[in-house]
């Protein structure tokens, strides 16, 4: 797996197998490299400068490709250990401690301090495990913290399977994109 572009492109991300920690419900499901092409070009014209939120980050490849191609800042959540380990020291081997932070932690804890420390993010992206509520739980969560920036973005990678909301509390629908078996759902955050 690699970054695909902006700055990092080319540079490799550690290999699949070292983040499988066991257990069906910890399996790991990276974004395909076509969904990451697709999801830059969602995002193209309001990348760079951003703040970006990668929630469920696994491998850190979709938040250390917002940070290659000029996000300011890069927050990923990750609740494994070794998956946590393998990012940090990504993130050392690339220098770009100032730029990214990492938060070992559940995503639904994260949040709670993220909406109680008043942060906010330009940009959201969350890949939940797929489940057939996974989007509706995120867009839940994502609605009872309030942690989008006016006009930012959020952007859910579900299964085809599963149906999002056409709106969520602050967050109103956009657009879905398909890929496969795999749906890139876009909403913002409008007032």
């Amino acid at each position: 797996m690699r970054i695909s572009g902006g700055s990092l492109k080319g540079r490799k991300l550690a290999s699949k197998k070292f983040f499988t920690t066991g257990g069906h419900e910890d399996e790991l499901r990276p974004t395909a490299a076509k969904v990451r092409e697709a999801l830059f070009d969602i995002l193209q014209s309001e990348i760079k400068d951003s703040v970006f939120l990668d929630l469920y980050a696994g491998t850190g490849a979709v938040g250390l490709e917002a940070l290659s191609r000029g996000a300011r800042q890069v927050v990923l959540v990750e609740k494994s250990p070794v998956r946590s380990k393998a990012v940090k020291d990504y993130v050392t081997a690339i220098a770009a401690k100032e730029q990214v932070k990492l938060h070992r932690q559940r995503v639904e804890y994260f949040l709670k301090r993220a909406s109680a420390a008043e942060a906010t993010f330009d940009i959201i992206f969350a890949d939940p495990p797929y489940a057939p509520d996974a989007a509706e739980k995120i867009l839940s969560l994502l609605k009872d913290h309030d942690i989008v920036e006016k006009g930012g973005c959020v952007i859910i990678e579900h299964s085809t399977k599963s149906v999002c909301k056409e709106n969520s509390g602050y967050l109103t629908f956009v657009k879905n994109y398909r890929y496969g078996d795999t749906m890139l759902s876009v909403y913002r955050k409008i007032s």
